[in-house]
Protein backbone atom coordinates (compact mmCIF):
# COMPACT_ATOMS: atom_id res chain seq x y z
CA UNK A 1 0.00 0.00 0.00
CA UNK A 2 0.99 3.73 -0.59
CA UNK A 3 1.84 5.67 1.85
CA UNK A 4 -0.77 8.32 1.63
CA UNK A 5 0.54 12.25 1.89
CA UNK A 6 -1.87 13.82 4.58
CA UNK A 7 -2.30 17.40 3.17
CA UNK A 8 -2.29 20.12 6.00
CA UNK A 9 -2.25 23.96 6.14
CA UNK A 10 1.14 23.46 8.99
CA UNK A 11 3.47 22.25 6.79
CA UNK A 12 2.97 25.32 3.97
CA UNK A 13 3.77 27.52 6.23
CA UNK A 14 7.11 29.89 5.22
CA UNK A 15 9.02 32.36 7.03
CA UNK A 16 12.08 35.10 5.76
CA UNK A 17 15.34 34.72 6.89
CA UNK A 18 18.20 36.88 5.80
CA UNK A 19 21.93 36.29 7.08
CA UNK A 20 22.81 39.73 7.79
CA UNK A 21 26.30 41.14 6.40
CA UNK A 22 28.10 40.14 9.80
CA UNK A 23 27.49 36.58 9.27
CA UNK A 24 28.00 36.90 5.51
CA UNK A 25 31.69 38.38 6.25
CA UNK A 26 32.69 35.81 8.94
CA UNK A 27 31.40 32.98 6.97
CA UNK A 28 28.14 31.52 8.26
CA UNK A 29 25.41 31.33 5.69
CA UNK A 30 26.41 27.54 5.88
CA UNK A 31 25.92 27.27 9.03
CA UNK A 32 22.67 29.06 9.43
CA UNK A 33 21.61 27.02 6.54
CA UNK A 34 22.54 23.88 8.05
CA UNK A 35 20.42 24.26 10.95
CA UNK A 36 17.47 24.75 9.42
CA UNK A 37 17.60 21.78 7.21
CA UNK A 38 18.68 19.75 10.13
CA UNK A 39 15.28 20.63 11.57
CA UNK A 40 13.25 19.69 8.41
CA UNK A 41 12.94 22.82 6.81
CA UNK A 42 12.86 22.96 3.45
CA UNK A 43 14.40 25.97 1.68
CA UNK A 44 12.21 26.72 -1.07
CA UNK A 45 14.05 31.05 -2.35
CA UNK A 46 17.15 32.32 -1.81
CA UNK A 47 18.89 35.60 -3.56
CA UNK A 48 22.89 36.74 -2.84
CA UNK A 49 22.26 40.70 -3.40
CA UNK A 50 23.36 43.89 -1.66
CA UNK A 51 20.10 45.79 -0.10
CA UNK A 52 19.06 49.57 -1.24
CA UNK A 53 18.52 51.64 1.61
CA UNK A 54 14.84 52.22 0.46
CA UNK A 55 14.46 48.51 0.64
CA UNK A 56 16.34 48.27 4.29
CA UNK A 57 13.62 50.73 5.21
CA UNK A 58 10.71 49.47 3.74
CA UNK A 59 11.80 46.14 5.63
CA UNK A 60 11.46 47.56 9.08
CA UNK A 61 8.86 49.54 8.89
CA UNK A 62 6.25 47.11 7.11
CA UNK A 63 4.19 48.04 10.16
CA UNK A 64 3.53 51.47 10.59
CA UNK A 65 3.98 51.66 14.01
CA UNK A 66 7.32 49.90 14.03
CA UNK A 67 9.54 53.28 14.75
CA UNK A 68 7.59 54.76 17.71
CA UNK A 69 7.29 51.13 19.66
CA UNK A 70 11.34 50.59 18.84
CA UNK A 71 12.06 54.35 19.97
CA UNK A 72 9.60 53.88 23.32
CA UNK A 73 11.44 50.34 23.53
CA UNK A 74 15.14 51.97 23.57
CA UNK A 75 14.40 54.35 25.59
CA UNK A 76 12.65 52.02 28.45
CA UNK A 77 15.51 49.79 28.05
CA UNK A 78 18.11 53.01 28.41
CA UNK A 79 16.45 54.05 31.94
CA UNK A 80 15.69 50.66 33.17
CA UNK A 81 19.81 50.18 33.42
CA UNK A 82 20.19 53.47 34.91
CA UNK A 83 21.32 55.25 31.45
CA UNK A 84 20.23 58.65 29.96
CA UNK A 85 18.78 57.51 26.29
CA UNK A 86 19.86 59.51 23.34
CA UNK A 87 16.25 61.15 23.02
CA UNK A 88 13.41 61.05 25.14
CA UNK A 89 11.23 61.38 21.90
CA UNK A 90 9.94 57.63 20.92
CA UNK A 91 10.04 58.69 16.92
CA UNK A 92 13.33 60.49 17.17
CA UNK A 93 14.60 57.30 18.87
CA UNK A 94 12.95 55.56 16.70
CA UNK A 95 14.33 57.18 13.41
CA UNK A 96 17.97 56.92 15.04
CA UNK A 97 17.63 52.96 15.47
CA UNK A 98 16.50 52.96 12.20
CA UNK A 99 18.78 54.78 9.81
CA UNK A 100 21.68 52.50 12.48
CA UNK A 101 20.21 49.77 11.41
CA UNK A 102 19.83 50.83 7.36
CA UNK A 103 23.70 51.44 7.34
CA UNK A 104 24.52 47.93 9.14
CA UNK A 105 22.24 46.31 6.65
CA UNK A 106 23.36 47.92 3.30
CA UNK A 107 26.87 47.77 4.41
CA UNK A 108 27.86 44.89 2.77
CA UNK A 109 26.29 41.73 0.76
CA UNK A 110 23.12 39.87 2.81
CA UNK A 111 21.72 36.37 1.75
CA UNK A 112 17.87 36.17 1.77
CA UNK A 113 16.19 32.80 2.04
CA UNK A 114 12.46 31.68 2.07
CA UNK A 115 11.83 28.42 4.53
CA UNK A 116 8.56 26.13 4.09
CA UNK A 117 7.33 23.84 6.71
CA UNK A 118 5.60 23.38 9.98
CA UNK A 119 5.96 25.82 12.38
CA UNK A 120 8.06 27.85 10.44
CA UNK A 121 8.13 30.87 11.70
CA UNK A 122 8.58 29.67 15.49
CA UNK A 123 11.02 27.16 14.83
CA UNK A 124 13.21 29.47 12.97
CA UNK A 125 12.95 32.20 16.08
CA UNK A 126 13.74 29.54 18.36
CA UNK A 127 16.94 28.64 16.36
CA UNK A 128 17.77 31.99 16.02
CA UNK A 129 17.65 32.67 19.56
CA UNK A 130 16.59 36.23 21.12
CA UNK A 131 17.36 39.54 19.12
CA UNK A 132 20.60 40.38 21.93
CA UNK A 133 23.29 37.69 21.42
CA UNK A 134 24.28 38.30 24.93
CA UNK A 135 21.03 37.53 25.81
CA UNK A 136 20.48 34.11 23.49
CA UNK A 137 20.73 30.56 25.09
CA UNK A 138 23.89 28.52 24.40
CA UNK A 139 22.25 25.85 21.35
CA UNK A 140 21.14 28.84 19.49
CA UNK A 141 22.63 30.57 16.26
CA UNK A 142 23.21 34.27 18.14
CA UNK A 143 24.10 32.57 21.19
CA UNK A 144 26.54 30.04 19.65
CA UNK A 145 28.24 32.26 16.95
CA UNK A 146 27.99 35.91 18.08
CA UNK A 147 29.13 37.88 21.26
CA UNK A 148 27.61 41.63 20.64
CA UNK A 149 25.04 43.43 23.29
CA UNK A 150 22.74 46.23 23.49
CA UNK A 151 25.26 48.14 25.43
CA UNK A 152 28.00 47.24 23.62
CA UNK A 153 26.39 48.81 20.13
CA UNK A 154 24.68 51.46 21.69
CA UNK A 155 28.19 52.90 22.93
CA UNK A 156 29.45 52.45 19.70
CA UNK A 157 25.81 54.05 18.00
CA UNK A 158 25.51 50.98 15.50
CA UNK A 159 23.19 48.22 15.06
CA UNK A 160 23.51 45.49 17.02
CA UNK A 161 25.63 42.52 14.96
CA UNK A 162 23.43 39.38 15.37
CA UNK A 163 23.87 37.39 12.21
CA UNK A 164 20.34 37.14 11.32
CA UNK A 165 16.86 38.38 10.57
CA UNK A 166 14.08 36.07 11.10
CA UNK A 167 10.44 37.50 10.52
CA UNK A 168 8.48 37.51 14.35
CA UNK A 169 5.08 36.05 13.05
CA UNK A 170 3.31 34.67 10.43
CA UNK A 171 1.80 37.88 9.21
CA UNK A 172 4.78 39.45 9.36
CA UNK A 173 6.62 36.57 7.26
CA UNK A 174 4.34 37.04 4.06
CA UNK A 175 4.67 40.68 4.29
CA UNK A 176 8.58 40.49 4.26
CA UNK A 177 8.77 37.36 1.67
CA UNK A 178 6.49 39.62 -0.80
CA UNK A 179 9.20 42.73 -0.41
CA UNK A 180 12.01 40.02 -0.64
CA UNK A 181 10.68 37.70 -3.27
CA UNK A 182 8.89 38.00 -6.67
CA UNK A 183 5.98 34.50 -7.04
CA UNK A 184 8.59 33.68 -9.53
CA UNK A 185 11.91 33.58 -7.37
CA UNK A 186 9.69 30.93 -4.81
CA UNK A 187 10.60 27.25 -5.88
CA UNK A 188 7.78 24.84 -5.41
CA UNK A 189 8.87 21.21 -5.46
CA UNK A 190 8.94 17.87 -3.19
CA UNK A 191 11.48 17.19 -0.94
CA UNK A 192 12.01 13.47 0.16
CA UNK A 193 12.52 14.51 3.73
CA UNK A 194 8.41 15.49 3.26
CA UNK A 195 7.69 12.05 3.27
CA UNK A 196 9.17 10.88 6.40
CA UNK A 197 8.37 14.05 8.16
CA UNK A 198 4.53 14.90 6.69
CA UNK A 199 3.05 10.97 5.84
CA UNK A 200 1.63 8.24 7.16
CA UNK A 201 4.16 6.07 8.85
CA UNK A 202 2.87 2.89 10.03
CA UNK A 203 3.72 1.04 6.69
CA UNK A 204 7.80 1.50 5.43
CA UNK A 205 8.44 -1.98 5.61
CA UNK A 206 5.91 -2.33 2.89
CA UNK A 207 3.85 -4.66 4.72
Amino acid sequence: MDILIKETGHKNERTLVVVKPDGVQRGLTGEVIKRFERVGLKLIGLKFMVPTKEAIKKHYTTDPGWIEKTGARNIHSAEEKGLEPISHDPIEMGNIVLNNLVDFMTAGPVVAMVWQGAHAVKIVRKLVGSTEPLSSDVGTIRGDFVLDSYDMAEAQGRAVRNVVHASGCIVEAQAEIAQWFNSNEIIEYKAIHEQILYQDFSNLLGK
